[in-house]
């Protein structure tokens, strides 16, 4: 139950929760690698957290295969993704596929590649939509349910790699930068009033979370809520 010297690899940890993950797993003495699409972001985040850079893209199987074919990790953790939201007769049906193709199906790609060490783990990231629908979001909410229902099945096929998810609800990440700087404010601090937990979410409260999966042995087909209390405001 410790992550000293274990090999870790996070799937976009370049930025946002994944950038938060890294860092806490660094912190408790893993050997940590972060991976994105981005070369110049990986670069510059893996100098940030000295730590090793790779470029990877979830959307490309053969990459994927050929990443792991000589390569092992105590735990993965994934939390790359790309979406847009709107209502489902606003979004345009390419954007809809594209999602999809990102959320889940890179999940699926990754959890179809990775070689993970037995009693490892494999760690995927959702989203309290799946249980607190939101108008105009139901394409997220069906994504973020999509993949809870992979973690529980994969869970099964993989053992005795264990497979969790955690659902975050608002995070505060660079996700929101493009809002003016009052918009982010009143947004979060109108979120944080609703909110049961009287806050909103940081990368670090996501990185405690997935720390714990990952060092638990006991923990596996779980989805975890770490959302302030959002599935319940």
């Amino acid at each position: 139950m410790t992550l000293q010297d274990q090999p870790i690899l996070v799937i976009g940890g370049s930025s946002g929760i994944g950038f938060g993950v890294a860092r806490a797993a660094s912190d408790a003495g893993a050997q940590v690698t972060i991976a994105s699409r981005s070369q110049d972001k990986v670069d510059a985040a893996a100098a940030k957290l000295g730590v090793r850079g790779v470029t990877l893209d979830t959307g490309d199987a053969e990459a994927l295969d050929a990443f792991f074919k000589d390569k092992s990790f105590a735990h993965v953790f994934c939390s790359a993704a790309s979406t847009k939201v709107a209502a489902v007769r606003e979004l345009p049906l390419e954007d809809a596929y594209a999602s999809v193709q990102s959320k889940f199906w890179g999940a699926f790609r990754v959890a179809r590649a990775a070689s993970i060490h037995d009693g490892g783990s494999l760690t995927l990231i959702s989203g309290f939509l799946s249980v607190r629908p939101k108008k105009g979001a139901a394409i997220q909410g069906a994504i973020n349910a999509a993949l809870e229902g992979l973690t529980r099945g994969l869970a099964l096929e993989l053992a005795p790699v264990r497979v969790n998810c955690i659902s975050p609800g608002l995070i505060q990440t660079e996700m929101y930068d493009s809002l003016d700087g009052d918009g982010r404010k009143a947004m979060f601090d109108g979120a944080a009033e609703r909110l049961p937990a009287g806050r909103v979410g940081t990368p670090e409260h996501i990185a405690t979370q997935a720390l714990a999966l990952m060092t638990n042995p006991y923990m596996t087909g779980a989805t975890i809520l770490v959302d302030g209390g959002g599935a319940i405001a």
